[in-house]
């Protein structure tokens, strides 16, 4: 089994940033990928990002992104932390969702679904006002 716990989600105007953290305890080195996705009211969830994290094994830190995502939003790992982190800069108002963090036993594959994943967090909320 893998735990997941999200921070650093909060309320930032748009054209803020803000950093979300994800920290996995247990069996992590069951795991071989590591994504965020996000769920706004009313809609399905989305992939936003993901990074092969290769699970105790030699690996390349391969990351991945939505293309809505691509140049403001960048995932990076401490594996000896077994933390993952998703800084999220230049929000826009249609970013504010949930955001989960999510575990994967596989390497990363595009695209993303959310049912390729395993193990989930409990969600970060992130709320961008215009």
């Amino acid at each position: 089994q893998v735990q997941l716990v999200e921070s650093g989600g909060g309320s930032v105007q748009a054209g803020g940033s803000l950093r979300l953290s994800c920290a996995a305890s247990g069996n992590t080195y069951g795991t071989r990928c590591m994504g965020w996705f996000r769920q706004g009211p009313g809609k399905e969830r989305e992939w936003v990002a993901q990074i092969n994290t290769g699970g105790g094994t030699t690996y390349y830190a391969t990351t991945y992104y939505a293309d809505p995502m691509k140049g403001r939003f960048t995932i990076s790992q401490v594996n000896a932390k077994n933390t993952v982190y998703l800084q999220m800069n230049r929000l826009k108002p249609e970013d504010a969702a949930m955001y989960f963090c999510a575990a994967r036993l596989f390497t990363c594959r595009v695209p993303a679904s959310p049912t390729s994943y395993t193990y989930w967090g409990q969600g970060t909320q992130v709320t961008v006002s215009s």
